[in-house]
């Protein structure tokens, strides 16, 4: 059955180690950092402190890994909000109608939680599966063994103490190491080229601040950027009884890190329910900035993209804009389509991780595609190819539906379907929805938040 490495020891590399468990004999997570014994930010994950949601799409996938996963997070405290009920979006046309679709149900809580939650599931689990499980914490990978056609292991050091390298021999070689990712340049060491980048950068920054609210408040809040206004906000709950204000803006309207700016930035969005909402609720935390957005898909699925022995995966190979709240979801979709591989040949089979990094790439498709049309926009021409016409196209199509999903139930329906990552972005080419984007008038949303879900 042989071994495999995975590198990074965060939710992809979880849901990878996840996915090999059954097809391999043993399994080597190497993580840079050392797990906190109770749930806790921790460097390794550099959005930890800011609001994470698993879409409808990441948790089915995510079930379908891990059966009952989801009651368990929901008992550790994570919240269960179906869409469009539970929350009320404003959109760049006005506010979405709110009804009970019964369709897409999320999970919002801190990363802390979801990462810890499934790891302890993923580690007690290997004791059943027959494949043995070591995690090195603060591990480093410092380059690949083998040559250009075939991954053979990993050269590691432990960042705990001065240490020499030591070569670590493996049969699959996953790179769950996420956006930070230096396997471009240990596969170009090895005299493998390093994938082309396809780069899409709105130089969105965001701010993430927890609060606990005095007042009840039973609804998500989502205030979308508009012409007028490049700036959004997310307000959701997590775990303890706290909430995330998630702040956004483009170039020039980032916002603050300093806590007694947050308020005017939370004005400057008019908006008056969240504004007075806000000054009742206590700050538990600074408000903590991020600011490295950019879209990056490495193509590692292009023919001979990898070698025999390496794969990979989630925000390695492919990672969006944070604020769309993708990322967790993909790593569940990407750990289904790779275990998917496992299941039809195991990692010896030749041809295996062409297959399976297509498979993965596959999985990241339409997050790719939802994620680029948004930010797109707001690129500056040195951040991405200018569009063609077929693009400019699919941005009119694209913003006159998004424009009517917000009133009309049927293109509402499919565009939450492809969004929240339940079905493809061809969903929204189906002719029902295609005749009402392009015939009917461009649509308005409501003038007020819609408090009360339509019967």
């Amino acid at each position: 059955m042989g071994g495999a490495v995975v590198v990074g020891g965060g939710l992809a590399g979880t849901l990878a180690a996840a996915a090999l468990l059954g097809h391999v004999e043993t399994v080597t997570v190497v993580e840079r950092d050392r797990y906190p014994e109770q749930p806790a930010f921790r460097k390794g994950v550099p959005q930890g402190r800011h609001l994470h949601v698993l879409l409808s799409g990441g948790r089915r996938a995510l079930e379908k890994m891990l059966p009952g996963i989801n009651a368990e997070l929901e008992a550790a405290g994570a919240h269960r909000l179906e869409a469009p009920r539970d929350v009320i979006t404003k959109a760049a046309n006005g506010w979405q109608r709110r009804f009970h679709e019964g369709r897409h149900a999320t999970l919002s809580c801190t990363r802390a939680l979801l990462d810890a939650t499934v790891r302890a599931r993923v580690l007690a689990g290997a004791e059943r599966s027959g494949t043995r499980v070591e995690v090195l914490q603060a591990a480093e990978v410092t380059g690949l063994l083998g040559g250009a056609d075939r991954v053979t292991g990993v050269r590691l050091r432990s960042r705990a103490a001065e240490r020499a390298e030591r070569e670590l021999p493996a049969d699959l070689v996953i790179d769950a190491s996420g956006r930070g990712s230096r396997a471009p340049k240990w596969l170009d060491d090895l005299g493998h080229r390093a994938p082309r980048e396809e780069v899409v950068d709105a130089g969105i920054g965001y701010c993430t601040q927890m609060f606990r609210p005095a007042a009840p408040w039973d609804m998500v809040m989502v205030i979308q950027p508009r012409p007028d206004c490049p700036r959004g906000a997310a307000w959701s709950p997590v775990e303890g009884g706290n909430w995330l204000l998630t702040l956004a803006g483009v170039r020039g309207h980032h916002p603050p890190t300093d806590g007694s700016a947050v308020p005017d930035f939370v004005r400057s969005l008019g908006e008056p329910a969240l504004d007075d909402h806000l000054r009742s609720c206590e700050p538990v935390s600074p408000p903590y900035g991020f600011r490295d957005t950019a879209n990056r898909r490495r193509h590692y699925d292009a023919r001979g993209g990898v070698p025999e022995g390496f794969l990979a995966v989630s925000d390695a190979a492919c990672t969006f804009n944070p604020i769309y709240g993708q990322g967790m979801s993909v790593a569940a979709l990407s750990g289904l389509a790779l275990r998917r591989c496992l299941s039809d040949g195991g990692p010896l089979r030749p041809g295996f991780t062409a297959r399976a990094q297509h498979a993965v790439a596959r999985a990241s498709d339409t997050a790719w595609l939802t994620a680029v049309g948004a930010d797109r926009p707001y690129a500056t021409a040195s951040d991405a190819t200018p569009p063609g016409v077929a693009e400019r196209v699919q941005s009119w199509y694209f913003e006159r539906l998004a424009a009517r999903a917000a009133i009309d139930p049927v293109v509402g329906a499919a565009f939450r379907d492809v969004t929240y990552l339940a079905a493809p972005s061809s969903r929204l080419l189906s002719p029902a929805v295609a005749l009402r984007t392009v015939l009917l008038p461009r649509a308005q949303g409501l003038p007020t938040p819609p408090l009360r879900v339509e019967a």
